[in-house]
């Protein structure tokens, strides 16, 4: 894990990102990377099926190997290849899409939904085995009609990430509603301690941790972005919805956060973030799992827990940030679509799926998955277990418009109705372009 997980994992935003390449190595990774699958033969003369199966998630490419090492010894004749292309899109271009793909569900595979170029996976064992509530959540991005295009693989949620001993220090209780989480801070403040450390450098780490988690527990989002969407070009302070009248609220929950922030805030960035918490520099950080491993590597013995973000006062509100980290899919041009499909049902065998979630800091899909046994991890199993979660507000928005950059802006002025307004300006021209089309 490096730099800005999720501009990459949600999104498919631009610049540097934690899913910084390894490259494949030896004659498998070449096939994979020229594209030239097919059927050759193995040292014995028998033909064999070579698949190229792309895994946006490359900090796990490791631990996939070994995974498809164990298929390929269950399945003789069939070989397994990471295609090593940087994006999907060239590969749809070009007509040669990998086998199978692993991806995160979100704005970029929802293009590839909704143009009906993935296979239809319904009928595959495992679809039945998935909870309705993620289910759901698979839909919120895009939908084909008559089709499940998309079998969710692992589940990430993300709330506040809290220092135990520093909570226990001062007798702290874990908030459960706004007031307590500023009356919190405030205690925080009084006794010289960091309430919240910020990343504020970096536009996914605000988009993320502010923008999200601020706006989760007062805006239904997809609802939100779906009667967006439905309005097209009418969108402003007097529409239907829009940004300056449902995220008031939130961005005056977002404005009073940073009031707790770290002061050199606006020069830190993710990893900073990692050090410093990991070093008890602050009591609260607001990010997801994928920090979890790097603030370990700072001090493995840190005792942490994560709670949702509270927003409003009643505690029966609380929900949990989420998104589907990994989902299976198998293009409709598929060059091996029976293997791909043996592949599938391969990997969403209990002990496969299970296991990657538990070893990756991940929740489990469905319905017979086992709790998150991890201590840093089950603060929020509750909220995952009763679908009290939401997609983040932030991941509906097209990497076109910079909310991260507006929100720093923000940050820095204090004027995040500003942000609002520029928000509903660039969703309005957003759709006169795409109306014109």
């Amino acid at each position: 894990m490096t730099i800005g997980p999720e501009r990459a994992a949600i999104r498919g935003a631009r610049g540097p990102s934690r899913r910084g390449f390894v490259a494949a190595t030896g004659a498998g990774a070449a096939l994979g990377a020229l594209g030239l699958t097919g059927c050759g033969g193995d040292a014995s003369g028998q033909s064999r099926t070579t698949m190229r199966f792309y895994l946006q998630k490359r900090e796990v490419i490791a631990y996939f190997d070994k995974v498809l090492g164990k298929f390929e010894r269950s399945r003789p004749g069939v070989r397994v290849v990471h295609d090593t292309t940087d994006a999907i899109a060239p590969q749809f271009v070009r007509a040669q899409p990998a086998d199978v793909g692993c991806f995160n569900n979100n704005l970029e595979l929802a293009r590839y939904i909704e143009r009906g170029v993935l296979s239809d996976v319904s009928d595959r064992p495992a679809a039945r085995r998935i909870t309705g509530s993620v289910a759901q959540l698979a839909k919120q991005y895009a939908t084909y009609p008559g089709r499940t295009s998309v079998l969710p693989y692992s589940l990430a949620a993300a709330g506040v990430i809290y220092n135990k001993k520093i909570f226990a220090k001062y007798r702290l209780p874990v908030p459960t509603t706004w007031s307590e989480f500023v009356d919190v801070c405030k205690e925080l403040q009084a006794a010289k301690v960091t309430p919240i450390y910020a990343t504020s450098k970096e536009e996914w780490t605000v988009w993320q941790g502010l923008f999200d988690y601020c706006a989760g527990g007062l805006v239904d989002t997809a609802s939100f972005f779906r009667k967006l969407r439905e309005q097209g070009t009418d969108v402003g302070p007097s529409s239907p919805v829009s940004f300056q009248k449902d995220f008031a609220e939130a961005m005056e929950r977002a404005r009073t956060l940073t009031k707790f922030y770290n002061r050199d805030a606006a020069t830190r960035s993710y990893p900073d973030g990692n050090l410093a918490f990991g070093k008890g520099r602050a009591a609260m950080y607001l990010q997801g799992p994928w920090a979890l491993t790097q603030i370990a590597a700072v001090d493995p013995h840190l005792d942490i827990g994560t709670f949702p973000l509270p927003v409003t006062e009643r505690a029966a509100d609380r929900k949990a940030r989420v998104n589907i980290d990994l989902a299976l899919w198998i293009p409709t041009g598929a060059d091996h679509p029976d293997e791909a499909e043996e592949l599938v049902d391969f990997l969403m065998r209990p002990e496969i799926i299970d296991a990657y979630n538990r070893d990756n800091l991940a929740y489990g899909v469905t319905k017979d998955a086992p709790a998150a046994k991890d201590p840093r991890l089950s603060g929020l199993q509750p909220y995952v277990d009763s679908a009290a979660f939401y997609l983040g507000a932030g991941t509906f928005i097209p990497p076109s418009i910079p909310v991260g950059n507006y929100l720093q802006t923000a940050i820095a002025t204090g004027d995040f109705d500003a942000t609002l307004r520029q928000l509903d300006a660039d969703w309005r021209r957003m759709a006169i372009r795409s109306s014109t089309k």
